[in-house]
C-alpha cells in the first residue's frame, strides 16, 4: 500500500501504468524477490531489471510525445457560438432563469430599455407584404433606396451567418416576412454584434430599415435599426415540433396562437361568422339588445342554472342560461323584431360539444311563424357558407379529427331535408306510437320505458316522457342528418314554450336544426297564450318536482307580458360555437372557445389562494 501511495503522489505528470489483474501483480512481486532487486529512480519501487528497462523505455516515448507537442502551433480557437445558439440546449426553466437575468440588467442600464412606451410603425406586415412582395416589384439581390419602412411583430426563427449577418422571421397579422440584417447596413456597425445578442425567438421587435430581396428571391427587409420591444423570458417550443399538447394549449391561448396558425384561423372564422350574423339581422330591420346576466328566475330554456349572490340584496340569483323571456318581453313592448348575441351559463357537463358557458344568438320576429324562421335560417346559414368559402355551398368536415380518413360532405344547399320525429320514430322502430295528444300520459311513460327497454336505449332518472323521446330522437333521427337538416313534429310535453300543432293535436310547432348529427339551432311559433303558458309552467313545476333539475319554474313576470298581448311570432335560437365548429372542421369545442373551462391544476399555489383564468394559477 505503501508503494501504492508513493507512486500516485509522484511530482511527475506521467500516466501510471494500467492496473494489473490481483494475480498478475502477486507473480510480479514473487519474481522481484527471487531475482534480485533494482530500485526505480522515480518511484522509488524495488523491481526486476527487466521491468526496469520497460518503465524507462516508456518514459523516454512519453516524453518525446510531449516534445512534439509542445512545439507543433496550437491550433485557431473555434468561433465561439452565439449565446442564442447556446441556450437552445438549456431546460426550460435554465433558460427562463438566464433571460430573466439578461432582462433585468438591461433594465437597470437602459442599454436599451427592453420594455419602451413607443414605437411608430409606418406599415403592417401584411400591407408590406402586398406591396413589395409582387413579382417585379424589387428584383432578386435589390433594395428600394430611398425607402424606409417601420414594421414591427414577433421573432420567429432566427438564424445567424457569421458574426455580421443574421436572418429572422418576423410574424404579424398571420403573415410573415424576413429579416436581412447585414452590418453594413446597421446605424451603428460597431455595435451590431451586440445589439444583435438581445434578441431571442418570441421577442417582439421594432425595425427600421429598407424593402429588399435577397439573391434567391425572398421577400425581405433589410435593417438599419432593430429596437426591442418586448422580450419573451421563456423559451419557445421548437419550430419544427410547434406546440401540440392539448391541454397546454387550451390554458396557455396565447402560447397556441403565436405558434399556431391554424388556431388564428379558427378564430379570425368566428369572428367573421359572428359579424355575417349581425350584417344579416341588421338588413333585415332587426334591433341588437342587451338583457341581464343574473336573474331571480331561471327561465327561457331547459337547462340547469349556475347560482350567484348579490351581497347588497342579500339575494340568490340564477345567471342566466336563455334571453328568451326578456326578448319577448321586448316585443310585447313593441320591439317587432330583436336579437341578442351573448353568453350564457348552464351547470352542466364539459365534453366535446358543451362548455358551462357558451355563445348565443336569439331572435324574435313579430307576424312570422316557425315556417318563416325556417326559410331564414336556410338563408342564413346557406349565405354564410358562401361568404366563408368563397361562393361554394359545400364543406368538408372530419367527424374522428383531421388526420382521419373518415370524411364528411356537407351539403348547405336549400332547401334542407326535414325530418317528422314521431313518424321517423315509427320507421325506425317498427312500432306505433300512441296518439300525439296522450304523450304526456302515464300510459305514454310506460310505452317509452318499455321502447327504450327494448332497444337499449339509455335514459337515467327521472325518465320523463320528454327525457325517454329526446334519448330515441338522438339514437334513430339525430345520427341521419349529416348535412343540415331539420326535425320537426316536437311533442308539446318537450316544449313547453313553443305554440300547439295548429294541425296536429298534442304537437307543437318547432324545429330543430341539426348536421353532423348534433343541434346547432331551435326555433318555434312562439306560444302567446297566457293562459296556456301558466298551465305549461306548472307542467314543469311537476317535473322538477320529479328531479328534473333543468325544468323551469314560473316566470309571473313574463306572463304578465303575455297578458299585455304578445303578436304572434317566431322565434329561434342557435348556438354559435358549436356553428363555428362544424364551419372551421373542429371536433372539439375547446378549439374554437379562445378560454374553454379547464379543471384547475393543482399545486400547492392553488389549493389556498385564487386560481388564475381558465383554472390556471
Amino acid at each position: 500500500m505503501h508503494r501504492l501511495i508513493s507512486f500516485r503522489s509522484s511530482a511527475l505528470s506521467l500516466r501510471p501504468p494500467p492496473p494489473r489483474p490481483f494475480a498478475q501483480v502477486r507473480l510480479r512481486r514473487m519474481a522481484t524477490e527471487n531475482a534480485g532487486t533494482h530500485k526505480d529512480p522515480v518511484t522509488g519501487e524495488l523491481i526486476s531489471k527487466t521491468e526496469l528497462k520497460r518503465r524507462e523505455k516508456a518514459r523516454k516515448i512519453e516524453a518525446a510525445k510531449a516534445e512534439k507537442a509542445a512545439a507543433a502551433p496550437q491550433k485557431a480557437a473555434a468561433a465561439p457560438k452565439s449565446s442564442a445558439a447556446e441556450e437552445e440546449n438549456l431546460s426550460p426553466n435554465q433558460y427562463y432563469e438566464i433571460r430573466s437575468r439578461h432582462i433585468q440588467k438591461l433594465k437597470e442600464t437602459q442599454n436599451p430599455n427592453p420594455y419602451p412606451h413607443k414605437f411608430e410603425v409606418s406599415i403592417s406586415i401584411t400591407d408590406y407584404v402586398a406591396k413589395y412582395g409582387p413579382e417585379g416589384k424589387i428584383a432578386a439581390g435589390q433594395k428600394v433606396d430611398g425607402v424606409t419602412e417601420c414594421l414591427a411583430g414577433r421573432i420567429h426563427n432566427v438564424r445567424a451567418s457569421g458574426q455580421n449577418l443574421r436572418f429572422y422571421d418576423l410574424h404579424g397579422e398571420g403573415t410573415k416576412v424576413q429579416i436581412m440584417a447585414n452590418k453594413q447596413d446597421a446605424k451603428d456597425p460597431d455595435a451590431f454584434v451586440t445589439d444583435h445578442e438581445h434578441f431571442r425567438r418570441g421577442d417582439i421587435v421594432g425595425v427600421i430599415g429598407t424593402p429588399s430581396r435577397t439573391k434567391k428571391g425572398e421577400l425581405s427587409i433589410a435593417p438599419s435599426q432593430m429596437i426591442l420591444l418586448a422580450p419573451n423570458l421563456h423559451q419557445l417550443p421548437s419550430a419544427h415540433f410547434g406546440l401540440k399538447d392539448q391541454e397546454t394549449r387550451y390554458r396557455k391561448r396565447y402560447l397556441d396562437l403565436i405558434l399556431n396558425e391554424d388556431t388564428r384561423r379558427i378564430f379570425v372564422t368566428r369572428s367573421r361568422i359572428i359579424n355575417y350574423i349581425r350584417r344579416f339581422f341588421d338588413n333585415l330591420g332587426f334591433l341588437e339588445v342587451e338583457t341581464p346576466m343574473t336573474s331571480m328566475i331561471a327561465g327561457g330554456a331547459t337547462a340547469k342554472p349556475f347560482i350567484t349572490h348579490h351581497n347588497d340584496l342579500d339575494l340568490d340569483l340564477y345567471l342566466r342560461i336563455a334571453p328568451e323571456l326578456y326578448l319577448k318581453e321586448l316585443v310585447v313592448g313593441g320591439l317587432d323584431r330583436v336579437y341578442e348575441i351573448g353568453r350564457v351559463f348552464r351547470n352542466e357537463g364539459i365534453d366535446l360539444t358543451h362548455n358551462p358557458e357558451f355563445t348565443i344568438c336569439e331572435f324574435y320576429m313579430a307576424y312570422a311563424d316557425m315556417y318563416d324562421i325556417m326559410d331564414l335560417t336556410e338563408s342564413l346559414v346557406e349565405g354564410m357558407v358562401k361568404y366563408l368559402t368563397g361562393g361554394k355551398t359545400t364543406l368538408e368536415y372530419h367527424p374522428e379529427g383531421k388526420g382521419s380518413d373518415k370524411v364528411y360532405q356537407l351539403e348547405f344547399k336549400r332547401p334542407w331535408p326535414r325530418y317528422d320525429m314521431i313518424g321517423t320514430l315509427e320507421e325506425k322502430l317498427g312500432v306505433k306510437f300512441p296518439p300525439s295528444d296522450t304523450l304526456h300520459t302515464d300510459e305514454a311513460n310506460q310505452f317509452l320505458r318499455d321502447l327504450c327497454k327494448k332497444h337499449n336505449v339509455d335514459c337515467s332518472e327521472p325518465r320523463t316522457n320528454a327525457r325517454l323521446l329526446d334519448k330515441l330522437v338522438g339514437e334513430y333521427i339525430e345520427p341521419l342528418c349529416i348535412s343540415p337538416a331539420f326535425i320537426v313534429g316536437h311533442p308539446q310535453v318537450m316544449s313547453p314554450l313553443a305554440k300547439y300543432h295548429r294541425s296536429r293535436p298534442g304537437l307543437c310547432e318547432r324545429f330543430e336544426g341539426f348536421m353532423c348529427g348534433k343541434e346547432f339551432c331551435n326555433a318555434y311559433t312562439e306560444l302567446n297564450d297566457p293562459f296556456e303558458q301558466r298551465l305549461r309552467f306548472e307542467e314543469q313545476i311537476r317535473q322538477k318536482e320529479q328531479g328534473d333539475d333543468e325544468a323551469q319554474g314560473i316566470d309571473e313576470t313574463f306572463v304578465d307580458a303575455l297578458e299585455h298581448g304578445l303578436p304572434p311570432t317566431g322565434g329561434w335560437g342557435i348556438g354559435i360555437d358549436r356553428l363555428v365548429m362544424f364551419l372551421t372542421d373542429s371536433t372539439n369545442i375547446k378549439e374554437v372557445l379562445l378560454f374553454p373551462a379547464m379543471k384547475p391544476i393543482e399545486t400547492a399555489a392553488n389549493t389556498t389562494g385564487a386560481v388564475g383564468p381558465s383554472g390556471q394559477v
